[in-house]
């Protein structure tokens, strides 16, 4: 069987390393390379708040290149869409690109019409999972991963630096989807089947930032 060379987007978090765990059990995939969106000046993954440096620790033990899409603090999706579209451009022998969202619909048919002006087309291999089974899919499978971000208006910030395992999930308000599909929050995955190692880090401090996203700030070991 051929084997298709695939961009993938990248966040660092738990959806994306489920996705990247079910395209690798699918077959028939190569990752070219992670594709990331990194805060210029902050030198932090974009949203998440994870240090560069631990992105790069993270494809390093997931033995895949990795492909920084630079963005400003402010940037306008004009920008946004510039810069990611350069990133694409640099990977022309590439025609896929995969992406860890579950049911966001309009996401999906922004991202699909982008990449369809771009020759491109997208791939979701967890698209339309049930969010209940897949998070304690992931604990299941031996995943590690910290909430580094919370959305206070949504959360409590108590929830940020807290270990995403079989207590977190069943302390979750019901009103929070449990994949925080939804914004609710983010993550930083460490460990788990797709990696060759774990990526060490100690937690640091909680701080809020915009008075709404409590992060928790991850430590370089």
């Amino acid at each position: 069987m051929d084997t298709e060379r695939v961009l993938f987007a990248w966040s660092g978090g738990k959806d994306s390393a489920m996705a990247l765990h079910r395209l690798k059990g699918m077959g028939g995939y190569e990752v070219a390379a992670l594709l990331t969106t990194v805060t210029e000046g902050y030198d932090r993954v974009s949203m998440h708040g994870v240090r560069e440096v631990l992105l790069e620790r993270q494809a390093a033990s997931l033995e895949i290149p990795l492909e920084k899409v630079l963005i400003t603090k402010d940037s306008s999706d004009a920008d946004y869409e510039s810069r990611m579209s350069e990133a694409l451009g640099r990977h022309r022998e590439v025609r896929t690109v995969c992406f860890g969202d579950i049911f966001l619909e309009d996401l999906r048919s922004y991202r699909e019409d982008k990449l369809a002006k771009a020759g491109m087309k997208g791939l979701f291999p967890i698209w339309k999972k049930d969010t209940k089974l897949l998070a304690r899919e992931f604990v299941e499978l031996g995943f590690r991963a910290i909430i580094t971000c919370v959305d206070t208006e949504v959360l409590d910030p108590c929830f940020a630096g807290r270990y995403y395992d079989e207590s977190l999930i069943d302390d979750l308000p019901g009103d929070v989807d449990l994949c925080g599909e939804n914004g609710e929050f983010h993550t930083f995955v460490y460990d788990g089947p797709v990696f060759q190692k774990a990526v060490p880090f100690t937690r640091g401090e909680t701080v809020l930032r915009e008075g709404r996203f409590c992060f928790c700030d991850l430590n370089i070991v």
